[in-house]
């Protein structure tokens, strides 16, 4: 059965571009509801740590450079079908093969800079949700 919750991250290249409030705008339109958010900027360290399943990859460096750039929006999302249903809403990581009405589609410039993240799995949304928040900071 699907999980009720998934997790997003707002990547520093759209919080950089302002569209902080844009894309939440997109998420609670396509029936998403926060359960927790914060806005916070990650060390090299913590982004290494949260990307650590990536290590072995070629990007995994520049990956980490650019998630603690600067700041980001973490938040878990509720909805039926929560992690399949905002894959969708997201979009390809390439924005070119994102279709239309997707957020990355909109907002992301290029594969490393693909505006927002999103969990993979409803136990890598549970694990990443984790990361970021503690039980009193989920609703």
């Amino acid at each position: 059965m699907a999980g009720k919750r998934t997790f997003t991250m707002i990547k520093p290249d759209a919080v950089k571009a302002n569209n902080i409030g844009s894309v939440l705008a997109m998420m609670t339109e396509g029936g998403f509801r926060v359960v927790a958010m914060k806005y916070t900027k990650l060390s090299a360290e913590k982004a290494g740590k949260f990307y650590e399943v990536h290590k072995e990859r070629p990007f995994y460096g520049e990956l980490v450079e650019f998630m603690s750039s600067g700041p980001i929006v973490a938040a878990i999302l509720e909805k039926d079908n929560a992690v399949e249903d905002f894959r969708k809403l997201i979009g390809a990581t390439n924005p070119a093969e994102a279709a239309e009405g997707t957020i990355r589609k909109r907002f992301a410039k290029s594969i490393g800079e693909n505006a927002v993240h999103g969990s993979d799995s409803d136990e890598n949304a549970q694990i990443e949700g984790d990361f970021f928040f503690s039980g009193l900071e989920k609703f």
